[in-house]
């Protein structure tokens, strides 16, 4: 009995300890939470048009007005989280993996496999980023597939990077060397040793680039290259209410409000993981 309330007195310090990080996980959960149930709170179908109700104030009936087609803004920015943050999440999810598992071989390999993977990295980071996503997105179409497609090539290098300089950090440590003498095949060695000493800096770091994915896919769909209409994407969203922007106001406003509250929520969330995982900053 006493060492159960010793773990829940533990559990209750560390909350106190990050309240930051139990605050912004809860509003993060919320906020997948409002994704995953969008089609059941929505108060109107976010797709049914009604040009009679065109450029409705926000109101009792429709909190956030409506837009040109007469749709319900409320109901397409909560609809609009189903798209906007799994977007996010699967394009930081790609981009890690990808450029993690590239910068571990270069670095644990080394010699031409290492300046292949880290030239051809060189090479994708010599042009303007979002200019080089907007040529690939217009290459293979404007969708949020290909959006999220484009942005994986140019994302792919930080991680490569990073994860190749933790690489060349480690390989020559001592249990490292422990482990070759042991007969531990080079796979071996990478997953149980290598990856598993990486991961806590790359996953502060894929954390930490949520808000600034969400960000870059609403770039791309404000300036045509990501969702189409009649998706209710909040950088589309954007682009649809900027020839409003004075007339009607809330067009921009409440679509604006939910990036930047959903990026401010993420950057949080990722500063919050740094301060646990490595509270002295040795990963600035």
């Amino acid at each position: 009995m006493n060492e159960a309330v010793l773990e829940k007195q533990s559990r209750f310090e560390w909350v106190k300890k990050h309240p930051l990080f139990v605050s912004m996980s809860v509003l993060a959960i919320l906020i997948l939470l409002i994704a995953l149930f969008a089609p059941y709170i929505t108060p109107y179908n976010p797709f049914e048009t009604n040009v009679t109700q065109a450029y409705q104030p926000p109101s009792a009936r429709h909190w956030f007005g409506t837009d040109k087609l007469g749709r319900d803004l409320l109901s397409r920015i909560i609809y609009g989280t189903r798209i906007s943050v799994p977007s996010s999440l699967i394009l930081v999810f790609l981009t890690f993996i990808i450029g993690s598992v590239l910068g571990i071989i270069a670095g644990y390999s080394g010699s031409y496999i290492d300046a292949l993977i880290m030239r051809i990295a060189d090479m994708m980071i010599s042009f303007p980023g979002m200019v080089l996503a907007i040529a690939i997105a217009g290459i293979l179409g404007a969708s949020i597939v290909n959006a999220v497609l484009a942005l994986t090539v140019i994302g792919w290098t930080k991680y490569a990077r990073l994860a190749r300089s933790l690489t060349l950090r480690i390989k020559n440590q001592d249990y490292i060397v422990a482990a070759r003498l042991a007969g531990a095949s080079h796979f071996a060695i990478l997953k149980d040793h290598v990856f598993i000493n990486t991961l806590p800096v790359l996953l502060v770091t894929a954390t930490l680039d949520i808000g600034t994915m969400m960000l870059e896919l609403a770039g791309l769909s404000f300036l045509g290259f990501g969702a189409q209409p009649p998706l209710p994407e909040w950088g589309l969203m954007l682009n649809e209410g900027r020839e409003f922007m004075l007339a009607y106001p809330w067009l921009m406003v409440f679509p604006g409000l939910a990036i930047s509250v959903v990026v401010i929520i993420f950057n949080l969330l990722g500063d919050s993981v740094r301060d646990i995982i490595d509270p002295r900053g040795n990963y600035d």
